[in-house]
């Protein structure tokens, strides 16, 4: 087991086998160093996530027939159009009142549904709450698998204090309501502990924040606190999401690029809750997709302008005004 550049280190080994996972974060040029130390491969990967990325500017390959940040999936099925694709229908990650939405809003043409049924998952607490903002938001999110606390509209730099406290004591509020969660793994019940609870942001220098805070908070040591490029593949009991475009005086394609979102809100085993500033419908509605169009290039479903309408949408219905 080893990631694809270790593996193009290999000199003098052949396997008949190959399972390459991730394989659409792949770039093409990634398979093309390892394709010689295989006779057949078992491709496993999710198309509705984040893309390969590069650090440096690739404008200059975009259209071209060996564009590298082509995803190695896109450039098999270019050519080679008869191989076989399996999906999977199923999600044993997504509640169903999560399932239906992320199915919805990022796989529109390869849909799945929830491995559980509504009442197999539960979200209970020992003690109740104040009726302040913090406890609905939680309430909620324990009630319908969503919850939207909203902060008052503002610009604001890329790391908004305010946003981030607001993660925090949330998360800090599950554990003293001392959260249990009910599942088919626990059916008798789980109490929520720190390493069940993650914070997903945008940008590395938020989740960085966000972390130097926790530092002085020793009772919330475990939670993890990243961008969704780390948390992709991985779950959670419950994440709390800075939304990529709180607080933004624009909406640029990276914050508007689908799988960054379709990361940050499909994590969670039994809630996701999202901290974001009033006002991104507005944003959305006054900075519409305008992405160029490439010749020689896929047009790319879900487009991030409507996936994040889409999901906007819903937690509206389930929003509380901190």
């Amino acid at each position: 087991m080893a990631t694809a550049r270790k593996r193009a280190n290999v000199k003098d080994h052949h396997w008949d086998w190959a399972i390459v996972d991730e394989v659409y974060q792949m770039r093409s040029d990634a398979l093309l160093m390892i394709a010689r130390l295989f006779d057949q491969a078992l491709f496993v990967g999710d198309p509705g996530q984040l893309d390969p990325f590069s650090t440096i500017p690739t404008q200059r390959w975009i259209g071209l027939p060996h564009d590298p940040m082509d995803s190695a999936v896109a450039v098999l099925l270019k050519k080679n159009p008869d191989l076989p694709v399996h999906a999977l229908p199923v999600s044993w990650r997504l509640p169903p009142s999560a399932a239906d939405l992320v199915s919805a809003a990022f796989y529109p043409h390869t849909g799945f549904r929830a491995g559980t049924t509504p009442s197999t998952r539960r979200l209970t607490f020992a003690t109740t709450g104040m009726r302040s903002p913090l406890d609905q938001t939680v309430d909620l999110a324990a009630r319908a698998g969503w919850a939207l606390h909203e902060l008052p509209a503002r610009h604001t730099a890329r790391i908004d204090p305010e946003a981030a406290h607001a993660t925090i004591d949330i998360a800090a509020r599950l554990l003293d309501r001392h959260a249990t969660t009910h599942c088919e793994r626990h059916p008798e019940g789980r109490a929520l502990q720190t390493s069940d609870i993650a914070i997903g942001t945008a940008h590395r220098d938020q989740a960085g924040y966000i972390q130097q805070i926790l530092r002085s908070h020793p009772t919330l040591h475990g939670i993890d606190v990243d961008t969704a490029n780390r948390l992709q593949g991985r779950e959670y009991a419950i994440t709390i999401v800075l939304h990529p475009l709180s607080g933004r005086r624009d909406a640029t394609s990276f914050h508007l690029e689908a799988g960054r979102l379709c990361v940050l809100t499909s994590r969670h085993r039994h809630a996701c809750i999202v901290v974001a500033r009033s006002g991104i419908d507005h944003l959305l509605d006054n900075h519409p997709s305008t992405d160029p169009v490439h010749l020689g290039v896929d047009a790319k479903f879900p487009d991030g302008w409507e996936a994040n309408q889409h999901v906007l949408a819903h937690l509206n219905h389930h929003r509380v005004r901190a």
